[in-house]
């Protein structure tokens, strides 16, 4: 069986993106390998004393977050395809593209809705990075609504 590995992010799209990994793990025999990866410094803030770390928040967002990805690998078993899931903390491409070669990934299904500059728009800032640098085949599902 092919792993893929799916990054998620959580945004109006990711539905579509979903949807379409599915489709395509279908039709390779593929297992999905779920990741979201949230920002290292998801428990920061900045305030009058400046920048300050409450771990009640991190805690409290990496909760819902998993809670997310345990209802879309749910969704995705229910369609009939194998799937496992996974969050971590960090810079994201580097962690997708350390995440694919940990999972020997035969491929990265990305999404194609970007938010600035006209490549960026079509492909996705997050999505160019990965195809930029990875060794494995990147397939980029359109996600435009």
């Amino acid at each position: 069986m092919k792993n893929i590995v799916l990054p998620v992010d959580f945004s109006d799209t990711t539905d579509v993106l979903i949807d379409g990994a599915v489709d395509f793990a279908k039709e390779v025999m593929g297992k999905i390998c779920l990741i979201h990866v949230a920002p290292a410094d998801i428990g920061f803030a900045i305030g009058d004393m400046g920048f300050q770390y409450f771990p009640e928040i991190e805690k409290t967002e990496i909760a819902e977050e998993l809670s997310e990805l345990n209802e879309i690998q749910k969704r995705i078993i229910s369609k009939g395809v194998a799937c496992e899931h996974i969050l971590k903390q960090g810079i994201s491409a580097e962690i997708i593209l350390n995440y694919a070669k940990e999972k020997n990934a035969s491929y990265i299904v990305m999404g194609s809705h970007g938010r600035s500059g006209i490549y960026d728009v079509f492909v996705g800032s997050l999505t160019k990075d990965i195809t930029k640098k990875s060794e494995i085949p990147v397939v980029i599902i359109p996600c435009h609504q």
